[in-house]
């Protein structure tokens, strides 16, 4: 397995603007995600739902997809790092409602789970990682995603160490109630990420935690005409019908719904909205640009 490496040296001089309580904390926390990347060697495999697990029609059909090398975090990026983030940056959250949601769902905005956030926040901590490490850091595309989750392509229905939902073994156990249930309801909470075992590529919680934003524009019927190499979605998919903004790729099961939680869960998301139910990881091409 193999790990990104970056110079100390680009990171202090990257974050010099900060405060120095601010660029200590923000030049360990650039440090600490690009270290986490794994690299992923490229190869060939039928993406879109070959084991027929998804029920949903845009996971169909099956294609064939051939993909380069590239370097994925192993884990989710967490609330307090996309807080501080938000703080060394002075970044405001695309969607207006963050702070109520933070207010009304406190507990969900703890430091240690997965980070709240749209796809624009997601683009933009992942755009700052990059510059800040002296690289390109981006989301993963949606077939890179699903490659790595599926530890290189394999033929498996979780992204767990053997392929396997075992409550409390390979994932978090199902939650009968939800916020949303009559009360008493006991309330669904995401896990902090690495609480489990990883796949067989070290990668942690890409089934079951919560779904995660890709790269990926949306469209209903994009793997009917799928480009066989390093796909990157259609140029414009989909738009929301209230606010005419792009609808973007989500992928994975979240922690609400046990038996949607496979790797190839895929779902849509307005790309301003940020959910309880949705965070992201980051990733970058194989080698410094």
């Amino acid at each position: 397995m193999r790990y990104l490496v970056f110079s100390s040296l680009v990171l202090t001089s990257a974050l010099s603007g900060c405060s120095l309580y601010f660029e200590s904390q923000a030049k360990d926390m650039v440090q600490r995600q690009m270290d986490a990347m794994v690299f992923v060697e490229g190869g060939e495999f039928m993406m879109g739902n070959p084991g027929g697990w998804d029920g949903s029609s845009d996971s169909w059909p099956p294609h064939r997809v051939v993909l380069d090398d590239f370097y994925i975090q192993k884990y989710e990026v967490t609330q307090g790092d996309f807080e501080l983030f938000i703080e060394v940056t002075g970044y405001e959250p695309s969607d207006d409602r963050y702070e109520d949601m933070r207010d009304k769902m406190s507990e969900r905005f703890d430091d240690e789970f997965p980070a709240v956030a749209s796809w624009v926040d997601a683009k933009a901590f992942c755009q700052w990682l990059g510059e800040h490490a002296g690289t390109k850091v981006r989301l993963p595309t949606e077939a890179e995603w699903e490659f790595a989750a599926r530890s290189r392509g394999q033929m498996l229905r979780y992204a767990t160490e053997n392929g396997e939902a075992i409550e409390d073994v390979t994932m978090a156990a199902k939650v009968e109630h939800s916020r949303y249930a009559p009360p008493p309801y006991e309330v669904a909470m995401p896990n902090p990420p690495g609480t489990f075992p990883p796949n067989a590529l070290g990668l942690y919680d890409m089934s079951g935690n919560v779904g995660e934003w890709v790269s990926d524009n949306y469209s209903e019927d994009f793997y009917e005409h799928s480009p066989v190499n390093n796909p990157k979605g259609p140029a414009e998919g989909q738009k929301d019908i209230f606010e005419g903004l792009p609808y973007r790729v989500l992928r994975g099961g979240n922690y609400e719904n046990f038996l949607a939680n496979t790797t190839i869960s895929r779902r849509k998301g307005s790309q301003t909205l940020a959910s309880e139910i949705r965070g992201f990881r980051c990733s970058t091409d194989s080698g410094l640009k």
